[in-house]
C-alpha cells in the first residue's frame, strides 16, 4: 500500500520537525517568515515561542537541544539570521544539534536579484546562507520539486552528526504542495565496520587485561573533564573526581596521571578544558573513543565510533573492584556577617542542589566555581567551555526550562554577562517558567580583571538594581509567578534567602548575591598563572589618552552604536572578542 500524501512544504517540515523531537520552536517574527510562523502555530503540533532577539533564541534553542537532545530557531532574512550566527556557531563548536530555519525572499525576486531590504543591496541572495555554511554540518534551499528530499535529508544530518543544519524557506515555497513519503526517517548511526571494530574491541580489552591501574567506568575508577561534568553521576562509587591538568586536586592528578592505561571517552583537548593545555596524557598509554573514530595509542581505527563500540567493551572487559572514596566537602568556616566569599559560594551550592537538577554556569568565575559543586544523581551540567560566549546561559536557560519541564532548573550568571542577553527573562515569566536565577554581582567582569586591566574601565559595567529584575521585566504585572526577588549581602543573609526559595518552589525566584569585585573560584587563578594561552595583552588597549573607549552592553549593540556614530562623524570604530 502506497504512503504517498499531498500536502504543503510548511506541512511536511512541521511534520519532520516534530518526528525528530522538536516541540517547542523558538523564533522572532519577521516579513520573511510570519507566513511559516502562522503554519506552525495553527498546526497544534509544536509550540511557538517569541524570543526578544535572535540571538537569545539561537542560545534557548541551543539550551533546549542540550536538554531534549535537538532544537530549532526560525529568524528571518539577512539581520535576523545573522543575529543568531554567534549562537549556532556555538552549537557547531559544541556539537549541539540545532536546525535552523530562515524564511527568506520570494524565489522570482531572488532570481531577479531584486534590491529589496535586509539584502546587501548587491543582488547576492545567497551571501547569508554561505555565511552559516561554515557553521553548520549541512544546508539547503527549499523548492517545491526537493523540498520532501531535502528535508528528509537535512534533518537526518543534523540528529546523527550531532550538529547544526541550515534551511532555507521562501516565501513562496512555504504553501506549495508536494507529494510525501510519510515513512519514517532513518536517525540511526550507520554501524561500525564489523571487522574493523572486532579489531578495534580485541586490542581495547588486551591492553586493559594488561593494566595494572587503568581508569575508565566499567568496575574501575572514572574520571571526568569540565565539558563532560555531571555527564557520568558524580554520587557512583567508581567516581574519583575532575580531571583539568595541572588544575586537577593533587589527587586526581597523581592517579590519572600515574594510571598506565587510560581509556578517554569523547575527552576534547581545548584550552579550558585541559587546564590549559597541561594534560599529562601520553599517547602510549590512551585509548581515545571518539563519536566516528577511535584511536589506540598510536593507531587509529577510522569509522568505529563510541555509539556502537562502548557497550561490545563494556560487555567485553573483565569486571574489577573499585574502592570508593568520599568526595563530600564539608563548608569552610567562614564570617557569615561578611560578603559572600566565592570558596564558600560553590561548595554551599553543592548542598543546595538536587537529583535531576538542570544547572547552568556562565562563562567566567560561575562555570569556574561551578567545577568544584557537587552535582547529584541525574543532574545536567550546562557551560559553554570551548565556545565561552558570554551572556549564552540566559538564553540557554529559557530554552532548558522549556525542554526540561517539571525539572528543577537553577542559572548562575555574573552581573556583566547579565547584560547582555537578559531581555530573555521576560519570557520566562511570560511562560510561567520556574527557573532559579543567581546573578553574582563583583561589579564587572572580574575575569577580564585577572586576564588583564584590573582597575581599566573597560571591564566596568553600570551597577543596574538586579533585585528588582523580575519586578521590571513583567513580573509587577504578573505577581502569581513571581517568588523570591532580592539581594544578599552576606553569608548570612544568603542563607536565608536560599531557604525563601526553596519555600517558592512553582515559582521564577531571582537572587542578587553580592561578591567583592577580585574574589574568584581558585582554579580560575591557577589557569590564569599558567600563561600557556597567549593572552597576556589581547585585551590591553594604548595609554594614547587620545580616543574615549565606551563599554557597551553586548557586541551587537556596539556595532549599531558605531554605525550611528558614524552616519553622523563620519566614520565609527567598533573593537571585540574573537
Amino acid at each position: 500500500m502506497s504512503s504517498a500524501k499531498t500536502m504543503t512544504v510548511s506541512q511536511y517540515l512541521i511534520l519532520r520537525l516534530k518526528e525528530i523531537g522538536i516541540d517547542d520552536l523558538f523564533s522572532v517574527p519577521g516579513d520573511f517568515n510570519l507566513v511559516f510562523l502562522d503554519r506552525v502555530q495553527d498546526s497544534g503540533l509544536i509550540n511557538l515561542i517569541g524570543d526578544c532577539n535572535e540571538l537569545n533564541a539561537s542560545y534557548a534553542a541551543d539550551g533546549y537541544a542540550r536538554v531534549k537532545g535537538v532544537g530549532a530557531i526560525i529568524t528571518t532574512f539577512g539581520v535576523g539570521e545573522l543575529s543568531a550566527v554567534n549562537g549556532i556557531a556555538g552549537s557547531y563548536s559544541e556539537m549541539v544539534p540545532v536546525v535552523k530555519i530562515t524564511g527568506t525572499p520570494n524565489t522570482k525576486s531572488q532570481a531577479s536579484g531584486a534590491l529589496l531590504h535586509h539584502t546587501l543591496g548587491n543582488g547576492d541572495f545567497r551571501a547569508f546562507q554561505k555565511m552559516f555554511s561554515h557553521i553548520t554540518v549541512t544546508n539547503t534551499t527549499l523548492l517545491p520539486h526537493n523540498a520532501a528530499a531535502e528535508i528528509d535529508r537535512v534533518l537526518t544530518e543534523c540528529v546523527q552528526k550531532v550538529r547544526p543544519v541550515y534551511i532555507s524557506l521562501p516565501t513562496d515555497v512555504v504553501d506549495a504542495e508536494i507529494t510525501v513519503d510519510m515513512k519514517p526517517l532513518n536517525l540511526a548511526l550507520p554501524a561500525n565496520p564489523e571487522k574493523t571494530e572486532a579489531a578495534c574491541v580485541r586490542e581495547i580489552v588486551n591492553a586493559v587485561a594488561k593494566a595494572k591501574k587503568p581508569i575508565i567506568k566499567t568496575g574501575l575508577p572514572y574520571y571526568t573533564t569540565p565539558m563532560g561534568k555531571a555527564v557520568i553521576g558524580e554520587d557512583h562509587p567508581q567516581f574519583r573526581g575532575i580531571y583539568v591538568g595541572s588544575l586537577s586536586s593533587p589527587r586526581v592528578k597523581e592517579e590519572v596521571e600515574g594510571a598506565d592505561l587510560i581509556l578517554s571517552v569523547g575527552g576534547l583537548k581545548s584550552d579550558f578544558n585541559t587546564g590549559s593545555f597541561s594534560y599529562r596524557m601520553d599517547a602510549e598509554k590512551t585509548v581515545e573513543i571518539h563519536s566516528d573514530y577511535t584511536d589506540v595509542f598510536y593507531g587509529t581505527y577510522k569509522a568505529v565510533g563510541m555509539k556502537y563500540l562502548l557497550p561490545k567493551l563494556a560487555a567485553a572487559i573483565p569486571k574489577r573492584e573499585v574502592q570508593s572514596i568520599n568526595l563530600h566537602v564539608e563548608l569552610p568556616k567562614i564570617d557569615m556577617k561578611a560578603m559572600v566569599p566565592q570558596a564558600w559560594f560553590w561548595n554551599r551550592m553543592g548542598k543546595f542542589f538536587k537529583p535531576n537538577d538542570i544547572v547552568l554556569a556562565e562563562t567566567g568565575t560561575s562555570v569556574f566555581g561551578c567545577l568544584n559543586s557537587h552535582m547529584p544523581e541525574g543532574a545536567t551540567f550546562i557551560s559553554q567551555i570551548l565556545w565561552g560566549s558570554i551572556g549564552y546561559t540566559v538564553g540557554g536557560c529559557l530554552g532548558a526550562a522549556v525542554a526540561g519541564q517539571e525539572r528543577r532548573v537553577i542559572l548562575f550568571v555574573g552581573d556583566g554577562s547579565f547584560q547582555l542577553t537578559c531581555q530573555e527573562v521576560s519570557v520566562m515569566i511570560r511562560l510561567g517558567l520556574r527557573p532559579i536565577i543567581f546573578l553574582l554581582n563583583n561589579n564587572g567582569y572580574t575575569i577580564e580583571r585577572l586576564i588583564h586591566g584590573v582597575k581599566r574601565t573597560y571591564n566596568d559595567i553600570d551597577n543596574w538594581d538586579f533585585s528588582k529584575t523580575l519586578d521590571y521585566f513583567g513580573g509587577a504585572a504578573g505577581q502569581d509567578k513571581i517568588g523570591f526577588q532580592g539581594r544578599a549581602s552576606t553569608a548570612g543573609e544568603f542563607e536565608q534567602v536560599l531557604k525563601k526559595v526553596e519555600s517558592h518552589a512553582d515559582k521564577i525566584n531571582f537572587v542578587e548575591v553580592m561578591m567583592d569585585w577580585l574574589d574568584a573560584p581558585e582554579n580560575l587563578y591557577l589557569i590564569l598563572r599558567l600563561k600557556e594561552i597567549g593572552i597576556d595583552d589581547l585585551f590591553s588597549v594604548p595609554d594614547s589618552g587620545l580616543i574615549n573607549l565606551i563599554g557597551d552592553c553586548n557586541e551587537l549593540n556596539a556595532s549599531y552604536a558605531a554605525d550611528g556614530y558614524a552616519r553622523v562623524k563620519g566614520v565609527g570604530v567598533s573593537s571585540e572578542h574573537y
